[in-house]
């Protein structure tokens, strides 16, 4: 499929140049996230400002942390962990999307996972990369 990455430029810049808030965010946290127009089998987020729900799974200072997109479409695998969160919806963890984000990409707090969850999601996740 082709993509059209004109359109996500715009918005890209929009979010570059945005100042960042002095919210802070933390670990089990669920956001709304400008991930943008990716490349090939990427997680791309929708909608005209790209977004997505992520799990922020690793906080590493007030700019900078480990990020797992979210879905709500039901998969399976090693690479998908379904859980509970307080969204009221079940979502899936994502888990071979991990990525570092800059923080200016994250828009609104939406929830958070239950510590349960959280470390389900992360003892997946170690066990995925090793």
């Amino acid at each position: 499929m082709e993509k059209d990455y004109q359109t996500w430029t715009p918005v890209k810049i929009k979010v570059n140049n945005k100042e960042l808030s002095p919210r802070g965010f933390k670990e089990r946290e669920i956001w709304i996230c400008n991930v943008g127009d990716n490349i090939g089998f990427e997680e791309d987020g929708k909608g005209e400002d790209y977004t997505r729900p992520v799990l922020i799974l690793k906080v590493f200072n007030r700019r900078f942390c480990y990020i797992v997109p979210l879905s709500t479409t039901n998969k399976r695998g090693k690479f998908y962990y379904p859980f509970e969160g307080n969204t009221g919806k079940v979502s899936v963890a994502l888990l071979s999307q991990l990525r570092a984000i800059d923080s200016v990409r994250l828009r609104d707090k939406i929830g958070f996972a239950t510590k349960e969850g959280f470390n389900a999601i992360k003892k997946q996740t170690i066990q995925l990369i090793y």
